[in-house]
């Protein structure tokens, strides 16, 4: 479904796997990446936790808790979505709560795609060395709005790296010494 113009599509798809349907190893790869953002939630809920008590930035917080949020919902999805969806074919819609249960077990559903922004499609002029002349899309990857919120939070903890997390002040050795020898005297 185009929305504005030819840049922006909902364009329904099911990710097997992770960014841009990398998929894991076999049966077991789905389960592995599951388990894996699961345990990864719960440090992410962790450092949250410890940034909040240190009294960090607002900044630091906020980029945390959007890659936690985009993390549940792409566990939603896995865990999920299988369970309470029929298998989706091309030209029908699954059905909600099918009869005979979902097409996954738990843990192997599929994350839903919808964003896609093909911004520029055409061909490359000549000039540009390897791919001119080439007929190309760009901006291909099809992602879902969790998938933004992970992506915001990184792109801001990359841009404010150093006011986020500021480095401890380095421990001067002369007044640690001092510091030592005024308990002894105690």
């Amino acid at each position: 479904m185009t929305i504005f113009s030819n840049w922006f599509h909902l364009h329904f798809t099911e990710n097997k796997g992770m960014a841009f349907g990398i998929e894991l190893w076999g049966e077991y790869g789905k389960l592995f990446l599951t388990l894996f953002r699961i345990v990864a939630v719960t440090g992410l809920i962790y450092m949250i936790h410890y940034q909040i008590k240190r009294k960090a930035s607002i900044m630091a917080v906020v980029s945390l808790s959007l890659i936690l949020a985009g993390a549940i919902g792409n566990i939603i999805d896995s865990v999920i979505y299988g369970l309470i969806f029929s298998a989706s074919k091309i030209g029908e819609v699954a059905t909600f709560l099918p009869e005979g249960g979902g097409y996954a077990p738990i843990f192997y559903g599929q994350v839903v795609d919808m964003l896609y922004f093909p911004l520029y499609q055409g061909f490359l002029p000549e000039w540009i060395p390897i791919w001119g002349g080439k007929y190309i899309t760009f901006f291909r990857p099809i992602f879902n709005i969790a998938d933004s919120a992970i992506s915001m939070g990184f792109v801001l903890i990359l841009i404010f790296q150093r006011s986020l997390f500021p480095e401890p002040p380095p421990k001067d050795s002369a007044t640690d010494a001092a510091s030592l020898n005024t308990k002894t005297v105690e």
